[in-house]
């Protein structure tokens, strides 16, 4: 994983200089310079800098807690995690871009002193805007709907400053100023900008202070899920009363809510794309990927930590017999009921005659029946608990087994009917996948009661582990 994690930085680093030198060329004969065109659409990048955040960098977690034991300041924990958002190589992660596109296109009229105010003036920026969206994203963990406040801020700004009034574009002018005070080290263009830094600073620091003593002390409202009494699940015995429980836990823990909900608006935005516009029309494969992908990702991103939530209550579940069996029964059939989700947002392409029923099938019994065994695989060999409802301190982190097995859950299926719809065609491809799904599927009291067998063979090492993680 650190190695395709290191090539995926390097490639994008590699194209952020080819576009570094390509907008240079493209802006060299307009009538404004080429550096001009990029300082006026600085909001323009700080957008895609905030939005690119939320796939690229980590939530904001602080190992506060176990210093809490030390003799150490809390004013000193609290600077030093805020200077680590600062100084983090992300905030320089633009240089690939600016350095290339700056020295072809600023020395000439500002000397190298300009050039390094140029890339000076950006990198602040960055710097700024890390400590933006430190601020929105702790908000959006306490609740999502605060994510509303930066879009609109933006949809103001972006129309205000450059659709409201064609003739006076205030914004890009504005823009273009304060990029060129930083190539003239003007110092009221510092001055500002080390000035917000200093805002964002301060109100992060007690956004992030009442944050965390609020998550340590478990002061944080949770609220009321009214999910009824479910009584049609009562039929089901030990295994409807789990159900219940993956249901709540799916509504109430904010975890576990948080992965709904973003699965969720990835498939929403990946059907919609597909459906009404045409930019995939001419890849093939990009209609493997968002099929295959809207039935593996709420699973591959639940199953991933699969037992680990139970883990913070796993001894009380042992001491009742054949539990472990009833509740990865539950699981299975709670997984197998979320791949209705996936159906209904790929009526969207079907409806558009872009996807056959036929493939939708393939993929939901692929999933059900070859994904889902591949996933519940974790449930012998995860041994640490997950803190439901923590999101500022948390210590856990996904272990290299997990990351390789979430990505071969992901990937490999897409492997799988690419070649085979490249060899054999589309629909040859779907009766394949359809077959070993419903095998698959059909077969599932067999390998559920293996996986359980091999969890009760190493069930006091996990429950060893799950204390100490606790």
């Amino acid at each position: 994983m650190k190695i395709i994690s290191y090539f995926i930085i390097a490639f994008w680093a590699v194209y952020l200089m080819v576009l570094g030198v390509s907008f240079h060329s493209f802006f060299k004969d307009s009538s404004l310079e080429a550096f001009d065109w990029i300082d006026g659409g600085l909001l323009w990048f700080l957008v895609l800098d905030f939005v690119s955040r939320f796939m690229m960098q980590d939530t904001p977690a602080q190992n506060v807690k176990q210093y809490k034991l030390l003799n150490i300041s809390s004013r000193f924990l609290f600077h030093v995690f805020l200077l680590r958002i600062g100084l983090q190589f992300y905030n320089l992660f633009w240089a690939f871009f600016f350095v290339p596109f700056g020295f072809l296109s600023v020395p000439q009229f500002y000397g190298f002193g300009g050039f390094a105010g140029f890339l000076l003036g950006w990198w602040l920026l960055f710097v700024l805007n890390s400590y933006w969206y430190l601020f929105w994203r702790t908000l959006m963990n306490r609740n999502l709907w605060w994510g509303f406040c930066p879009l609109l801020f933006y949809l103001l700004c972006l129309y205000l400053g450059f659709f409201y009034d064609n003739e006076n574009q205030w914004l890009f002018d504005g823009s273009i100023h304060l990029m060129r005070g930083f190539c003239h080290w003007k110092a009221w263009c510092w001055l500002l900008l080390i000035g917000l830094i200093t805002v964002m600073y301060a109100a992060n620091y007690y956004l992030q202070k009442v944050a965390v003593y609020m998550e340590i002390s478990r002061m944080e409202h949770v609220g009321t899920v009214k999910t009824r009494n479910m009584k049609f699940l009562d039929r089901y015995g030990v295994v409807g009363e789990y159900m219940k429980l993956e249901i709540k836990s799916m509504m109430r823990n904010l975890v576990i809510r948080k992965l709904f909900i973003n699965g969720g608006l990835c498939m929403l935005m990946l059907c919609g794309l597909f459906s009404f516009s045409d930019i995939y029309d001419e890849l093939p494969f990009m209609r493997v990927f968002i099929c295959v992908y809207c039935f593996s990702c709420l699973g591959v991103m639940t199953l991933t930590t699969i037992m680990c939530a139970e883990g913070n209550y796993l001894d009380g579940l042992m001491v009742h017999k054949e539990t472990i069996l009833s509740l990865l029964k539950a699981k299975y059939y709670f997984q197998c009921a979320v791949l209705l989700i996936p159906v209904l947002f790929l009526l969207m392409p079907i409806g558009e005659g872009k996807m056959p029923v036929l493939t939708m099938l393939a993929c939901a019994f692929f999933t059900s029946g070859v994904v889902f065994p591949f996933m519940f695989q974790l449930a012998v060999y995860n041994d640490s608990s997950i803190h439901l409802n923590k999101k500022l301190t948390r210590s856990g982190r996904n272990t290299k087994v997990q990351m390789l097995m979430s990505a071969a859950a992901m990937f490999l299926p897409m492997l799988i009917m690419y070649v085979l719809v490249e060899f054999f065609g589309e629909t040859c491809a779907a009766i394949v996948m359809l077959t070993m799904g419903v095998i698959g599927t059909i077969l599932h009291p067999l390998w559920l009661n293996n996986i359980y067998q091999r969890f009760m063979k190493r069930r006091y090492q996990n429950m060893d582990a799950f204390r100490n993680s606790r």
